[in-house]
Order: structure tokens, then C-alpha cells, then sequence
């Protein structure tokens, strides 16, 4: 039945529905949300509903407006429908058994008019510089693939943090048609960040995430649907006593990856050994520290990774289309040459913001998605020349900051080999160097220092100091 002009176009209401929903702690309500809506303050109406009963231990779980991406409304009892819908239980009056992200799919399908499975509610789209970093790696790679359908070519981000590299990564797996991708990390703590991109965003509806740890069984997946494989180094490059490939990890290497994705490339330079994670430590030191980051896979670990210096076909024996490499500091690779310009894709603090600044002169009073990552202030100081020249006596002569902090012993017996140079150091950032102080009284100027300007002493109520090894 098609609607008049009167009911396209309704008088939109000053005042905007809102779905929300609260828990309350205690065993009673266990696994339970309350699935509201009101045009009102949420928390105020809430608090109204709870008054009665005098309950006071609740917490308002999901606050969002109840409007679709055409500008009609959805209500809660539209919301609990869709839990429904999705086999979550309905108990008692407007109750649900369900998790917060249930509600945010349910809300998301109900904005959309999609259907996602599992919890994909996130429906932001990439920003300028992530659909940059899409395009340029897509088009290298089909270049190189033109030229040799053969070819395995290899692409870099130097992006900063924040960038949003996993969800970027994903994002060009999805433009190649990619079914099948690999992760591979040095760093293990980074799969909450993988699994919950993949696991949360509607784009990635469908797609199957596999770990370690995720329990799943790999050869019963669905093949007809992408499939992501979260995997350490410390994990795939394990061998048994024989020197074979674990049993657990053969069907890696019976699959033709599409992708395969080198994520933390900078972390520790994984192609050289262990050791070298912790560059200028006694080897105890360094072993003690190694054993802490990987305690629970060093087990399973050749000792010597040196087999990293090879070609990645050499130490990780598998067929892939192409390989990614994420890093926010790769250096090493930088300074060698290991990708050429065409293979990188840069985005450095200073792009960062420069988009910031200029989304907010062109879109103002629009939400700025570079609003949350915070300005960063250098403020340089010269040094001393009877300082300089502690520190540039190397070969390369220049200053050289491993050289003036030097410093051996551990614990207590820790101390600095220059201790009265690094004393004058210190001296001269909280502003009380004499040689200094006269001077500044000569020329009637004073810089900021960093502990002693009032204007600077806001911004260090907490600082984190980089020294080259544990004495120091």
C-alpha cells in the first residue's frame, strides 16, 4: 500500500527516541538487559523506573538513537523482535537474555535493513587515508600480477599507531576477493584486536576468524566463506624433536593463502634472533625478559631463529598471492632498502594531524574522526658541548644516547658510567644548570624546561623515560 505525501513527509519530532538498555547486579538479573526506549535523558528516565524499588546497583549498558539511515524511527519492542528473531530468550517484560553487542547487531540490522550474522554491528566506513592505503596496495599487487600471474609480491604500511591497520588489512582482503588469510604476528597480544574487527564490523558478516585459542575446529570451517587464521611466529615456526612441522599446523601449510599478513613487522626485527629483541642487555637479562614476553610458547620454539634471515618462503614453507607487512617503526626495512617506494604506503604523525586540522576547517560542527588522537609538542634543547662530547666519541661521531647512559650492574649496584655528566643532564631540563642560568640571566631569556616551567607541568603528570637498558 504506497503512503501519501503527508506520511513521506511527517513533521520530524523535536524530540529524538532513544533505545537503551541497563543491567543490574545481582543474581537475579544475570545475563539479563532491559531493552527501553524513551525521548528523554536515559539515565534520569532509568533512574525513575528503578525509584520505586530502590535499586541503585544498575548500569546503563547501550545508549543509541532509535533512527534508521532513512530518518523514519524503530522502537524497543522493534529491538527485542530482532533479538527474538536471533534465538536470544525473552523474559520477564521488556527483559532479554542476551550481551550487549546482541543488542548493537540488533540495532544495526534494524538501521539498516540488513540481516548480519553473530555480533556485527559496526557500520563506520574507512577513512580518507585507510581507503588510500586499500588502493595503492590493491593496485601494486595487480600490477606485479599482470606482468607474472605467478608473481608473490610484497607491500608495506608504515602507518602510526591508531592508523587502524587491522581493520584496513581486512578491508583490502575484501577488495582482492580474498578468501583465505593468514595473520602472523611476533607479538600474540595484539589477536584482540584482530578477532574483535573482524568479529564486530557488518562488512565482515560471515567471515570465519581461527586461532590458537579460538577452540574452532579449522577443517570443519566453511569453505565457501573467507576465513581469517590468527597465528604467532612462536607458534608456526615450532618444530618437533624430528625438526618436522607440528601435526597441529599441517593444514596451514596445505592451504593456498591468498593473503598473508605480517603484522607487528618492527616488533623485536623477527628476522634475527631471539637474542636481538634486547640489543645491549647481559644475556641474562635478556634471557630473563625473552622467557616473561613469550612464557607460554618458548617451549615450542626453535632457540635459534636465525632460519627469520631468509626468505619468508624458506621459513615459513606455505603458498600465498601476496604479502602484507604492517609496522609503525620499521626502520630496518626502511633504512635497507627491503621495499622500494612503490611498495610503501606512509602515514606518519604529521599526516595525522594535518587531516585533523584540515577535516575541522572544512566540515565545522561535523563529528572529527581525528578528534580523539591527541597533539604531540617536541621541544629540543641544545646540549652542552662538555656534554656532547662524553656521548660523540663513537664511530660515527655523533651523539650517541646508549653511550651517555651507559651503565652496568643490576639492581641496587646499578649505576651510570657517566653519573656526574647525566647529574649535569638532569640539572639542565628541571632548569638549574649554572654555566646555563648565567647565561639566561645575561640575555634575559629562559627556555621551558620540561620540570621547573609552570606552564609545562600540567602536561607531565605522567612520563615515560626510554633508557637503553635495565641498569640504566
Amino acid at each position: 500500500m504506497s503512503k501519501t505525501i503527508d506520511e513521506i513527509l511527517a513533521p520530524r519530532p523535536e524530540a529524538q527516541p532513544r533505545i537503551y538498555a541497563y543491567s543490574i547486579a545481582d543474581a537475579a538479573h544475570a545475563g539479563l538487559l532491559k531493552i527501553g526506549q524513551t525521548t528523554r535523558d536515559v539515565r534520569q528516565r532509568v533512574a525513575e523506573q528503578l525509584r520505586t524499588a530502590a535499586i541503585q546497583n544498575f548500569t546503563i549498558e547501550l545508549d543509541e538513537p532509535a533512527t534508521r539511515d532513512d530518518g523514519s524511527f524503530f522502537t524497543d519492542r522493534d529491538a527485542r523482535a530482532a533479538l527474538a528473531r536471533k534465538g536470544h530468550e525473552s523474559a520477564a517484560g521488556e527483559w532479554m537474555r542476551c550481551a550487549v553487542a546482541d543488542v548493537k547487531t540488533a540495532l544495526t540490522e534494524l538501521r539498516t535493513g540488513q540481516r548480519f550474522a553473530g555480533t556485527h554491528h559496526e557500520t563506520f566506513r574507512m577513512r580518507r587515508e585507510q581507503a588510500e592505503a586499500v588502493h595503492k596496495t590493491r593496485a601494486y599487487f595487480h600490477s606485479i600480477w599482470n606482468e607474472d600471474m605467478h608473481a608473490v609480491p610484497r607491500f608495506l604500511w608504515n602507518a602510526k599507531m591508531r592508523f587502524g591497520k587491522t581493520f584496513t588489512a581486512y578491508q583490502l582482503a575484501r577488495a582482492l576477493g580474498a578468501k583465505r588469510v593468514l595473520v602472523v604476528t611476533f607479538k600474540p597480544a595484539v589477536e584482540d584486536a584482530w578477532r574483535s574487527d573482524l568479529e564486530s564490523h557488518a562488512d565482515f558478516g560471515g567471515w570465519q576468524y581461527l586461532s590458537r585459542s579460538s577452540g574452532s575446529d579449522p577443517t570443519q570451517i566453511d569453505r565457501r566463506k573467507p576465513v581469517i587464521y590468527f597465528s604467532s611466529f612462536q607458534d608456526l615456526l615450532g618444530r618437533d624433536r624430528g625438526g618436522n612441522i607440528k601435526p597441529k599446523n599441517e593444514w596451514l601449510h596445505a592451504v593456498e593463502w591468498d593473503l598473508v599478513v605480517f603484522d607487528e613487522y618492527h616488533f623485536g626485527a623477527w628476522r634475527d634472533t631471539a637474542k636481538e629483541l634486547f640489543e645491549g642487555e647481559d644475556e641474562a637479562v635478556a634471557k630473563q625478559l625473552t622467557t616473561q614476553e613469550y612464557a607460554a610458547g618458548l617451549a615450542d620454539v626453535n632457540e635459534d631463529l636465525s632460519e627469520l634471515s631468509q626468505q619468508e618462503i624458506a621459513f615459513l614453507p606455505i603458498k600465498t598471492r601476496a604479502y602484507l607487512y604492517l609496522s609503525g617503526t620499521p626502520f630496518r626495512a626502511l633504512a635497507t632498502g627491503e621495499f622500494i617506494e612503490e611498495q610503501i604506503f606512509n602515514w606518519t604523525y604529521t599526516d595525522e594531524q594535518r587531516a585533523k586540522a584540515e577535516f575541522a576547517a572544512n566540515n565545522p560542527g561535523d563529528r572529527n574522526p581525528y578528534g580523539a588522537l591527541p597533539q604531540m609538542r617536541l621541544l629540543t634543547y641544545q646540549m652542552p658541548d662538555e656534554l656532547l662530547a662524553i656521548a660523540s666519541a663513537g664511530e660515527f661521531d655523533e651523539f650517541d644516547l646508549n653511550e651517555f647512559f651507559e651503565a652496568s650492574g643490576s639492581g641496587v649496584l646499578a649505576q651510570f658510567t657517566h653519573k656526574s655528566d647525566v647529574q649535569k643532564w638532569l640539572d639542565i631540563i628541571r632548569g638549574d644548570y649554572a654555566p646555563q642560568a648565567i647565561e639566561q640571566l645575561r640575555t634575559g631569556t629562559r627556555p621551558p624546561f620540561p620540570y621547573s616551567d609552570v606552564r609545562l607541568l600540567p602536561y607531565l603528570q605522567h612520563s615515560f623515560w626510554f633508557l637503553p637498558n635495565v641498569a640504566a
